[in-house]
Formats: C-alpha cells, sequence, structure tokens
C-alpha cells in the first residue's frame, strides 16, 4: 500500500499542456449552452436549485469522507475520492438527463450553477475534507498545497473558458447552438482518447494495481447516483427531478480531478488510476442508467385485436 502511494504515473508536461486544453475546451463546449435565463429559472424554484447544490457540494464530499473513513483506503486513493467528489459534474450529463427522460432543462441550469460554484467550492471541499482525515492531511501537507493557488488556477481553466462561452451564446445564439452540438461529442471523445492514452503509457503500473481501486470506484459512483436519488425524493421532487439530480451528482468531471491531480501532485499514482477509472466508469453506469429509465419511462403498447 505504501509503493501505491509512492507510484509516479508517466506523464509529461508535454501532456499536461494537452489536458489544459481539453479542460478548457469542455468547459467552454458546456458553456455555448448555457444562457442568463437557466440560472434565473433555478433561483425562481429554490428548492430544486437547494436540493442539487446540497447534494452534490455538501452530501456527496460528506459521505465520500465516512466511505473513506470506512473502506480505509491507501491515503492516495483516499485523496482521489475526496477530489472526485468536490469536482462538478461532467459535460455528458445532460445528454444523460435526455436520454434518461429526466428534465433536461434542469440538468443544463445546474450544470451552469455548478460550474460556477465549483470555482470555489471545488478547492474548499478538497481542502475541507482532505485536512480532516489525518493520511490525507499528511499529504496535503507534504505538497503544501495553497487554497489560493488552486482557486486561482480553477478560475483560469474553468471561469475563462465559461465566460466566453457565455458571451458568445448571448451575442451569437444560433452559432452557438451549432457549435455546441459539435464541440460537446468532441470534447467528450478527446477526453475518453486521452484517458485511453494516459492507461497506455501506464499500461504496467494500471494493470497490476487495478484491483486496488476497481471496487472503490463502482461503490462510490454507485453512492453517489443514490445521494442524488434519495436525496431529491426526500425533498419530494418529482420523478423527472429525481433522476436529473441523481445524474448530477453521480457523474462527475473527472478531467478536471485529473487536472488537478498532475498540476498539484505530480502525478501521484492512487489520485491518477483512481480518477482515470472514475472516468471511465461513471460513463459506462451512467449511460446504462439513463437508458433503463429512458427505456422504463416509455408507455407500453397497446394491444389491440
Amino acid at each position: 500500500m505504501v509503493e501505491l502511494d509512492n507510484l509516479k504515473v508517466n506523464f509529461d508536461t508535454d501532456s499536461l499542456w494537452i489536458l489544459n486544453i481539453i479542460v478548457a475546451f469542455v468547459m467552454f463546449g458546456i458553456a455555448l449552452d448555457i444562457k442568463v435565463d437557466d440560472f434565473k429559472r433555478l433561483f425562481q424554484n429554490p428548492k430544486t436549485l437547494f436540493t442539487g447544490v446540497i447534494s452534490q457540494f455538501i452530501l456527496l464530499p460528506a459521505i465520500t469522507f465516512l466511505f473513506v473513513k470506512l473502506t480505509t483506503p491507501p491515503p492516495s486513493i483516499a485523496l482521489g475520492l475526496i477530489l472526485i467528489a468536490a469536482c462538478p459534474g461532467g459535460n455528458i450529463s445532460n445528454f444523460m438527463s435526455h436520454l434518461a427522460k429526466g428534465n433536461a432543462a434542469l440538468s443544463v441550469s445546474l450544470t451552469a450553477f455548478a460550474s460556477v460554484l465549483c470555482l470555489f467550492m471545488t478547492p474548499l471541499n478538497l481542502q475541507f475534507w482532505g485536512n480532516l482525515y489525518p493520511p490525507t492531511a499528511a499529504i496535503l501537507r507534504e505538497v503544501a498545497l495553497s487554497w489560493s493557488t488552486m482557486v486561482k488556477i480553477v478560475l483560469v481553466l474553468i471561469g475563462l473558458p465559461l465566460t466566453a462561452g457565455m458571451l458568445m451564446n448571448h451575442y451569437s445564439p444560433l452559432f452557438s447552438k451549432k457549435l455546441c452540438q459539435l464541440l460537446k461529442p468532441i470534447s467528450f471523445v478527446i477526453f475518453i482518447l486521452f484517458v485511453i492514452m494516459l492507461f497506455v503509457n501506464n499500461y504496467e503500473t494500471y494493470t497490476t494495481n487495478a484491483h486496488h481501486v476497481l471496487f472503490l470506484v463502482i461503490a462510490h459512483n454507485g453512492i453517489a447516483l443514490l445521494i442524488g436519488y434519495l436525496f431529491s425524493g426526500l425533498m419530494r421532487l418529482s420523478k423527472r427531478n429525481q433522476k436529473t439530480i441523481a445524474i448530477e451528482t453521480g457523474i462527475q468531471n473527472a478531467a478536471l480531478g485529473l487536472l488537478l491531480i498532475f498540476t498539484f501532485f505530480e502525478g501521484l499514482g492512487g489520485m491518477a488510476l483512481l480518477a482515470s477509472f472514475w472516468g471511465f466508469w461513471d460513463i459506462i453506469s451512467g449511460l446504462t442508467i439513463a437508458y433503463f429509465w429512458g427505456e422504463k419511462s416509455k408507455p407500453s403498447p397497446v394491444c389491440t385485436n
């Protein structure tokens, strides 16, 4: 386990630049679909906004902390779990909500709000929950992670593309809509190709240590989906909104997580290993449950004689 914490993933400066561009590209694509009205719609329904924000930025990190305490994984993997829980939703969540016959408008609105909120909540949650658990606190002290520095990095890589995309959408809505339809699937494919490249370049490291993270990733992702679904049910939201908030809570931006890992933690093996598998698994689980919900929502065929 100590060896796992000391693993270094093969990842050079050029690869980091590519990942920076991918994250900015993903956020720009998301922002092209965001309008000021999306924020207004959420504020007009504060109960739904409260449910979505609490589920994603409060409950998920808190329950992840309890999950880490219960499973006691190696410190680097534990910190990877905390970091993934601190990230905002992934860029494919809107498509999944549509596939699940959820509330697509709510999904876009929550993605918009979470993208802004993560500028501060992602660094804050990582620092707070990471320092609350002694093994991960030791890693944070070792890398001398600065909350203000992380905020600046996230502001540049998330805030600037987000602002640029929203401005383009405001001034050129028709062009933005066409560009968004093109960029969203492209950014998704590019990220998958990047993870595959990361896997190929570290084939032996990943295959030798995959068993350390597979169960944790599957269990953690399942918990995240359940948190969103059950909490929104507890708040008496509709089934459509329950499905949407479950997806927004369970589909995390693993690209941002990997970027922070390679920027601040020098590709710390356990963290990179976990975030890479998360990037694959939450897509598989999200599409599977979205397809199941979508099929379940279809009206039964009427038999006629």
